[in-house]
């Protein structure tokens, strides 16, 4: 008898009995034909529907791509000022080290006259369409905190990722396919892990799921061998009683998020396979992109990308992972590496947007690429290395965005003459956040979800709207 007394007062089971328990919100959600969202969806008129977001996990290094700074190149060699770094915390680099000037060209381009370094020629070819914004800066300086908070707002893991919030509080358009998908490239996992583009406190419902670039595009998705849709249909409905039956003594919504997990995968043998079929695409529009069908690739990622958005996913986030130029070697320097990278990234980037533009989707799609940091303007020269690199660098970083309600051609934010400090319209995370969810259509103040005893949301209790990056 106490254990149904304690039932009947636990939190989690006081959700699962009320009439708009959360896991009947995130069933609803999946199985609907109109997908209910968590929050009775946009606050006001949005300018966006969806985004892709282009992450470049490792911190690029602004100073060589976007923010050209002249004085660095005077200076290359000399020891930094003591005021500059007088009390400074850096990841790796020690004592006094001396600046770094780019070893790059820079100039200008297109009518915004958007100055780029010559790493970056697709890109300049569409920078009129593009915003950048230069005044960046993140209170993290390691890699894994650091691509943590860019995506949910806290450095520590355990809160819901942007794209979580984002189909938590508008759901998705496409009952076929998740509201959020991610997609990676290049070596190895985000130094963050899967928190990077996990739900957090939400229901798992709204977590990211992962498509692969090489066999099954979804893992388990195909049915194994012997086992025939019907087989795999009957099983489906079995299972779901024996849930449901389930959820009926305990109320716990996870139960009833499962039953709708089983429900997208079953619908998503037919959907997936279609979708992640590249060769489908007419040739000139894999040779804008660069991709190789079967290969995988940042710029298959991307063309994939256009793809699920056309279908209605609300946020699809590509992690594009080895921009951490430190200088150590041949393999990690702003030299050779960061060209390298450059050639993987830049002609699909600027492909993607061109793309949207000309089907009519890039005014209701929002493009953004960047990291979780910048790099310093010294050379990190670390054990006395002659390749040339730089250290993490929280303090300023650029990014650029297009599409979807942001102003094209236009350059926000500003920093000194050596890159070191922002001296005009800084712009935090939680700035950053609250701009996306507007363009969205959500007042980033309203999102919220009741944890532990409070209401929390993607940019806590900080965030300002960039009203000069907005039409």
């Amino acid at each position: 008898m106490q254990g149904e007394q304690l039932k009947a007062i636990t939190r989690r089971y006081f959700f699962g009995q009320s009439a708009f328990g959360i896991g009947s919100i995130a069933l609803a959600s999946l199985l609907n034909e109109k997908l209910f969202a968590g929050n009775p969806g946009p606050h006001f008129t949005p300018k966006a529907k969806s985004i892709i977001y282009l992450f470049m996990a490792g911190g690029p290094s602004q100073l060589d791509l976007f923010d050209h700074k002249p004085k660095l190149n005077q200076f290359d060699g000399q020891p930094c000022p003591e005021e500059l770094i007088k009390g400074e915390r850096f990841a790796f680099i020690k004592g006094r080290p001396q600046l770094l000037g780019t070893p790059h060209r820079f100039s200008r381009h297109g009518q915004s006259g958007a100055e780029l370094s010559n790493l970056l020629p697709h890109l300049a070819r569409i920078v009129d369409d593009v915003a950048f914004i230069k005044s960046l800066h993140t209170t993290q300086f390691n890699h894994a905190p650091a691509q943590i908070f860019m995506n949910t707002g806290h450095q520590v893991v355990g809160r819901p990722s942007m794209g979580s919030w984002l189909t938590y509080g508008l759901g998705s358009e496409n009952k076929d396919l998740p509201g959020f998908v991610v997609l990676l490239s290049g070596k190895n996992q985000p130094d963050g892990g899967k928190s990077c583009w996990g739900s957090g406190f939400l229901p798992t419902v709204y977590q990211g799921v992962e498509f692969r670039s090489q066999g099954d595009p979804v893992l388990f998705l195909s049915n194994p061998d012997g086992v025939s849709a019907e087989t795999r249909r009957r099983s489906l409905d079995l299972l779901g009683s024996l849930n449901r039956t389930r959820f009926s003594v305990t109320r716990d919504p996870e139960i009833e998020t499962r039953i709708a997990a089983y429900e997208m995968a079953y619908r998503m043998q037919s959907s997936v396979p279609e979708l992640t079929d590249l060769s489908k695409e007419p040739e000139s529009v894999r040779k804008l992109y660069g991709v190789t069908p079967g290969r995988p690739s940042f710029a298959n990622n991307c063309l994939l990308a256009r793809r699920l958005v056309e279908r209605g996913v609300r946020f699809v986030q590509l992690y594009h992972r080895g921009w951490d130029t430190h200088g150590a070697s041949n393999n990690e320097d702003i030299v050779n590496k960061l060209a390298s990278l450059c050639r993987e990234t830049d002609q699909a980037s600027a492909a993607l947007v061109q793309d949207l533009k000309q089907r009519g989707l890039l005014d209701s799609t929002i493009v953004m690429w960047g990291g979780e940091f910048g790099r310093t303007p010294m050379n990190e020269a670390r054990s006395g290395s002659k390749f040339l690199g730089r250290d993490h660098h929280p303090r300023a970083f650029t990014m650029w965005l297009a599409g979807g309600g942001i102003k094209p051609g236009v350059t926000i934010g500003k920093t000194d003459d050596v890159g070191y400090n922002i001296v005009e319209d800084p712009v935090s995370v939680h700035d950053l956040h609250a701009t996306i969810l507007h363009l969205m259509g959500i007042d980033h103040t309203r999102l919220t979800f009741r944890f532990q005893g409070r209401e929390f949301r993607l940019t806590d209790v900080e965030g300002e709207v960039i009203r000069k990056v907005i039409v």
